[in-house]
């Protein structure tokens, strides 16, 4: 058995969590932040099968799309805002797959 830990952005969230339950997986959703905006974040956790694990990957894949945020810029050396922004690359996930040496459902 694996645990599956998918840190996913929140314009995601619903359907990753959507397209993991349809699919059969039992799923948990933690609300979080974090990240080089501090944006929402979901974090799910899933006890996968090994043999469910590329499935269950596929389904995050499938539903958490990159895309690109505009933000401004500090002047070097200080607090000030300037008027410029960078694109920066946001969205995706970050799955972490880890193996379970004991599974207990009560």
């Amino acid at each position: 058995m694996k645990l599956l830990i998918a840190i996913v952005n929140n314009d995601d969230a619903h359907f990753v969590n959507t397209g993991l339950t349809s699919n059969g997986f039992h799923v948990t959703k933690i609300s979080s932040t974090g990240g080089f905006l501090m944006n929402g974040n979901s974090t799910f956790l899933l006890g996968v099968e090994e043999e469910d694990v590329d499935r269950a990957l596929e389904v995050i894949k499938t539903h958490s799309k990159k895309r690109t945020q505009s933000v401004p810029t500090v002047m070097p050396g200080s607090n000030i805002y300037g008027t410029a922004e960078t694109k920066v690359s946001v969205g995706g996930a970050r799955v972490f797959v880890i193996d379970i040496e004991k599974s207990l459902r009560f």
